[in-house]
């Protein structure tokens, strides 16, 4: 659908901005290992903003028909980068090590996004 097309883009296009900014702007800021902690938020926001540009495609193209676990998959996604990215970056500026806490929400968010596309997928092979 168009808003998980929109929403993915929107994330790339964040991705590459905060990707560019820990390299440049906080490049004398972060330690090595918070520059290691940006650049894993900055990769898997790009990996599933590629997913969610995906499912927009699949649900717009109807090559999957209508299926309503593809709409699970991109909110998922989209609260998995919220959580698991938005609290590496806090904690990458920040180093409020209790914040590491909540990134394994967004793990699980992005794991149960590609289960629901796997799931699709089959359902639609039958």
């Amino acid at each position: 659908m168009k808003k998980f097309i929109v929403t993915g883009a929107l994330h790339g296009l964040l991705a590459v901005a905060f990707g560019a900014f820990g390299a440049h702007a906080l490049k004398e800021v972060l330690d090595d290992y918070s520059q290691g902690i940006w650049e894993t938020a900055v990769q898997y926001q790009m990996f599933h903003a590629t997913g969610l540009l995906v499912i927009g495609l699949l649900m717009s193209w109807k090559l999957l028909g209508e299926v309503k676990q593809l709409n699970i998959a991109g909110i998922f996604f989209n609260l998995g980068i919220v959580f698991f990215s938005g609290s590496l970056y806090v904690l990458a500026i920040s180093g409020i090590k209790v914040l590491g806490a909540i990134t394994p929400i967004g793990g699980v968010l992005f794991l149960a996004g590609w289960v629901l596309i796997i799931v699709a997928a089959l359902k639609h092979a039958r």
